[in-house]
């Protein structure tokens, strides 16, 4: 370390000691700031000196009419020109102009043509032509002129456009204005067709529908001409309608007649499972039809035995009574008789029990008729016959009913009881109320056949139940009454006078049953005699049952279900019709009457129109529709996307606001971060960092890096070393000169001037090393490697351009030249730090430093011989020192 500060101290006494030297140093340490100082102050301000860059300025444009208006916009731009000293515009000739460009006397030319101002006018024409200014520049005069001088050409050509813009926007605003007031004046009407057109859009299902009833009405055209004829024939026909309408009005007067028939058919309808079961019976009946015969035939054989038993016995009665009077022993007589006739004693209670069976079918018979008076099943006539029939049987039941009440008072006398007092009492009863039947009958109607029902009802019901007790308590209440009846006849013995009493008594018991059994047998006669005949009827309604009553039973229920569904609707339309024919009719057959003088008349137009219309439907209206389709659709895109209300006043805008707006629609609002006043301050990262590479390669070249040593007293280490301090050294002042300067001597903007001088001390000591490694480690070699270093970082390093505009080469090396991390560095110092890209650029700047002072102590002795051979061989040349 001591050999390392000795070499650096010897070199600067011997400095001092020498005068040249001191000089030449000093010189060495001033030189690289005049390279900067220089070449910052020829570019300080450049572009606010345009004004002396001649642009040859040419106007023959002849002007034009637009819109009544005379405008001359190349006179316009004249003027504007003359207003503005960015550039100096200078107004000449053409030829004046072409020869100035062409000599250098001018570095540009403008030519405005003739046709200028009428080809702007063509905007408003259906053609239009864009308007041409004719450029010429002379690019050999300067590299940068052109520019400027284009500059200045697309402002004009800028100028223009805002003024052509600026007039025609207000042109068009005035008329977009005078168009907002009117769609605001008609925007209630715009609104009422856009309602219209939405509704006849929605309605176009009913248009298609209409449309097809059209095609319809067409397609059924000759059946409508055939119904036409039918009206004309209808017409020609009224006296026959008029004539058949009176058939209409007797139908009226028969409904309640029809009611009554339809109400017979409901009744037989619900008659319908006893008709089934009657009909089933009539079939029983047929197949026992001989059985039946027989069996009339043994009743008739009973009744007249037991005809002749009461007869018998009635005739002892006499005996007994005359043999009483003649004193014959009682006590002897009557036991006989009681024992001779049981048999007629017997026949008493089943022939009452045959009396019951004939009130009940009287009281039937009587229901089943007033059911048919009251539902309106018979005729008038055959509601008298009827009548008069049941009366008479009605009748005879009543005198049966006498003399069975006859009976069981007897009976009762006899032998009190309770059950032939019931029966008594029901008997007298069903007598009352067969009394009032035939009173009935005999002024039988439908309004009463309600009451005669009620009356039959409650006969059939009596008997039956009268004929439900006989057998458990009728019968044997007879029984008993006949044996107490017997047993006092027989216990009376010789008492005469109790003899006599008892005789009458069953007298009156044979005489009732006689009486029975005398109606008995004509009726089973009468039976006896038909039979015959019946059995033919029965097998002859047997065969007619069995063949249709199906049939019959479905007619029945046909009939009512018509009665019950379609007869209330039809006796309805019949009343209708009736009303219609009586007030209707008449002014029907009058407009019938202008129907068909319409036919006549009026329908051959009509079909012709029917067929205009169809070809309409078939020809153009899907083509409406598709246009109705489409309008209302960009209605709603229209709606969707836009507001007419914010149109219109958006039209109706002031008018030289928003021309200008047009002209200059944006206005560029700058921010300059890290803002620098002019142009040399910018450059002087630049130039600073690259005169102190200058700095160290005029120091290699005009001073010595190794150390005279004849006694090998210093290493090749020390010596790099020492010798590298007095290099340092002199760098030191050089960055010191240079900064201060810029500061003070160009005045340059630094936002940070002692960062500045500072950053700049540390370029300074790295480009040092740097250059003086490659020297000392190389010799001449390096010099030459220095100046190529020199020449790829004024390229590479994004000094003067971005170094995104350089060619791909130069942005490859970019990232590792020292000088690109100096300038940026630099420039940090006099923008505005940045903290992030000051540590980056200095750790990369001080890792070049580094890898020199490495190449150097590991390079330096390995390659001292070589370098000393080179630099003697380059030395023996005679001109390289």
């Amino acid at each position: 370390m001591r050999n390392i500060f000795t070499i650096y101290k010897n070199d600067w006494v011997r400095i001092f000691r020498t005068p040249v030297a001191l000089f030449l140093i000093i010189a060495l340490m001033i030189l690289p700031s005049l390279y900067a100082w220089f070449n910052l102050k020829a570019s300080w301000d450049p572009y606010s000196n345009t004004s002396g860059i001649k642009i040859a300025i040419t106007n023959e444009d002849k002007g034009a009419v637009i819109r009544d208006k005379e405008v001359h916009i190349g006179d316009e731009i004249i003027s504007t020109l003359k207003e503005n000293d960015k550039l100096g515009w200078t107004f000449v000739s053409k030829k004046e102009a072409t020869e100035g460009v062409k000599k250098g006397t001018y570095y540009a030319s403008l030519y405005i043509p003739k046709d200028f101002s009428e080809k702007i006018g063509t905007v408003l024409e259906d053609q239009q032509v864009k308007p041409e200014i004719e450029y010429t520049v002379n690019e050999k005069l300067n590299a940068i002129a052109p520019k400027m001088t284009s500059s200045g050409a697309s402002t004009i050509v800028q100028s223009v456009k805002e003024s052509f813009v600026e007039t025609v926007s207000e042109s068009v605003l005035t008329i977009f204005n005078d168009a907002g007031i009117k769609l605001e004046e008609e925007l209630p009407t715009i609104r009422n067709i856009e309602s219209k057109i939405f509704t006849l859009e929605g309605d176009i299902p009913q248009i298609d529908a209409l449309s097809e009833k059209i095609i319809h009405l067409e397609e059924k055209l000759p059946i409508i001409d055939e119904q036409a004829q039918k009206l004309l024939a209808l017409e020609a026909a009224i006296p026959e309608l008029n004539a058949a309408s009176e058939n209409v009005l007797l139908l009226e007067e028969k409904l309640p007649e029809l009611k009554k028939v339809g109400e017979g058919i409901l009744l037989l309808q619900k008659k319908a499972p006893e008709l089934e079961q009657a009909a089933t019976k009539v079939a029983e009946l047929e197949s026992h039809f001989s059985e039946i015969s027989e069996t009339v035939t043994k009743a008739v054989t009973n009744v007249e035995k037991m005809q002749e038993f009461i007869t018998t016995a009635s005739g002892s009665i006499a005996e007994i009574e005359q043999g009483i009077n003649n004193g014959q022993e009682i006590a002897e007589v009557i036991p006989e008789f009681i024992e001779e006739n049981a048999e007629a004693f017997e026949t008493i209670g089943p022939v009452y029990k045959q009396n019951l069976l004939i009130y009940q079918n009287t009281a039937d018979a009587v229901h089943q008729y007033a059911t048919s008076v009251k539902t309106g099943s018979l005729f008038d006539q055959e509601i008298t016959e009827k009548a008069a029939l049941l009366k008479t049987q009605v009748q005879t039941s009543i005198d049966s009913l006498n003399r069975s009440i006859t009976l069981f008072t007897t009976l009762n006398t006899a032998n009190g009881d309770a059950v032939l007092q019931q029966e008594i009492t029901d008997l007298q009863a069903l007598q009352t109320n067969f009394t009032k039947e035939k009173e009935l009958l005999g002024t039988i109607q439908a309004n009463n056949a309600a009451e005669l029902m009620a009356l039959s009802q409650e006969a059939i019901n009596l008997s039956t139940a009268m004929l439900n007790r006989y057998d458990t308590q009728t019968a044997p209440a007879i029984n008993n009454a006949l044996s107490a009846l017997k047993e006092t006849a027989q216990n009376a013995g010789a008492d005469l006078k109790s003899a006599q009493e008892s005789l009458p008594k069953l007298k009156e018991v044979l005489n009732t049953t006689k009486d029975s059994l005398t109606l008995a047998q004509e009726n089973l006669s009468k039976l006896e005699n038909n039979l015959p005949a019946i059995e033919k009827e029965i097998q002859k309604t047997s065969s007619i049952i069995q063949d249709n009553m199906a049939d019959v039973l479905d007619g029945i229920d046909k009939a009512a279900d018509f009665y019950t569904d379609t007869f209330p609707s039809l006796e309805e339309k019949v009343h209708v019709a009736a009303d219609f024919v009586r007030n209707d009719l008449p002014d029907a057959e009058k407009q019938l009457s202008k129907v068909a003088s319409i036919i006549n008349n009026e329908l051959p137009g009509l079909e012709d129109s029917v067929h205009k219309v169809a070809d309409l439907v078939r020809d153009d209206l899907p083509s409406f529709k598709k246009t109705l389709t489409n309008t209302a659709d960009s209605i709603r895109e229209f709606e969707d996307n836009y507001d007419l209300g914010e149109i219109i006043s958006l039209l109706k805008n002031d008018i030289n606001e928003e021309s200008d707006f047009m002209a200059n629609p944006v206005v560029l609002d700058e921010h300059s971060l890290f803002a620098i006043p002019n142009y040399g301050s910018a450059n002087s990262p630049f130039y600073t960092t690259l005169s102190l590479w200058v700095g160290g390669l005029l120091l290699i070249s005009l001073l010595r890096v190794d150390v005279r040593d004849p006694e090998g007293i210093y290493t090749s280490n020390q010596i790099y070393f020492g010798r590298g301090l007095t290099f340092l050294t002199i760098g030191f002042f050089q960055s010191l000169i240079v900064t201060l300067g810029d500061i003070f001597i160009l005045k340059a903007y630094v936002a940070n001037p002692v960062a500045f001088v500072l950053f700049s001390m540390l370029i300074s000591m790295i480009f040092m090393t740097i250059v003086y490694t490659l020297v000392s480690v190389f010799g001449n070699i390096g010099k030459g490697v220095a100046i190529i270093f020199l020449v790829l970082q004024l390229s590479g390093a994004g000094g003067t351009f971005p170094i995104q505009v350089a060619p791909p080469f130069f942005q490859a090396i970019n990232p590792f030249l020292p000088f690109t991390y100096a300038i940026n560095l630099l420039r940090e110092t006099v923008g505005g730090m940045v903290n992030e890209a000051v540590y980056h650029a200095v750790s990369m700047l001080l890792l070049f430093g580094v890898i020199a002072i490495i190449v150097a102590v590991f390079l330096k002795k390995p390659l001292a011989n070589a370098t000393k051979k080179t630099a003697e061989k380059a030395r023996s040349s005679e001109i390289i020192h």
